[in-house]
């Protein structure tokens, strides 16, 4: 059965987010809050791993459309083509926030994702989130759970989500109430940004 930790978004104690990156690194999965819906996330360096989530989310790993979770944009150029001045100013306006940004890729993708032309950046304000890549290190992969019933889309609560998933992940963070809106997923790979799915947040263009 996973672990079940309970962390206060508010002041998230460090001793409890040294545990959850000490799974990570061992390779771990949790369920973790974000500033949008509950996500099943993994260290980006860890292959095994993200075939679990991908395993989990019944999609190859390679095809998967995963997102990957930075702690600010700093991490941008690790796995990002360089992008112009109004692209990422239009970034800066909108992270942390709960939009994922659709960017080009570059060669130093995970070598699972070399194929992939792009990929999915979150910044999610969640100081959660925030500690925990912050503490690892490098961005998390990251995918929301969905609930395959179809009037609630997204689980909110932490005590469900455990009962449903705690035989399928390492660790599940009660975070409080999530939310049960999605990220808005905006592409900036073409001349102008376009809105691929309208979820949470109004994006200031």
């Amino acid at each position: 059965m996973a672990e079940f930790i309970k962390i206060y978004e508010e002041n998230p104690n460090p001793k409890e987010i040294k545990r959850v990156v000490k799974i990570l690194r061992d390779g771990g999965v949790i369920i973790y809050p974000s500033d949008t819906v509950y996500a099943l996330g993994c260290d980006i360096k860890n292959t095994r791993a993200m075939e679990r989530v991908a395993q989990l989310r019944g999609v190859k790993l390679e095809k998967a459309n995963f997102s990957f979770v930075c702690e600010d944009l700093s991490n941008l150029s690790d796995y990002v083509k360089q992008i112009d001045t109004s692209t990422f100013k239009l970034l800066k306006r909108n992270l942390p926030g709960p939009y994922t940004f659709i960017l080009p890729g570059n060669n130093n993708l995970p070598t699972v994702f070399k194929k992939k032309k792009e990929v999915g950046i979150r910044v999610p304000d969640n100081a959660i989130t925030q500690a925990i890549v912050h503490e690892l290190g490098n961005p998390i992969i990251s995918t929301s759970i969905k609930d395959e019933d179809e009037v609630i889309e997204y689980t909110t609560d932490p005590e469900l989500i455990l009962e449903k998933w705690g035989n399928l992940v390492d660790l599940v963070i009660d975070g409080g109430y999530g939310g049960n809106i999605a990220s808005t997923v905006i592409d900036l790979t073409g001349n102008e940004p376009e809105v691929i799915r309208e979820g949470k947040g109004s994006l200031e263009l």
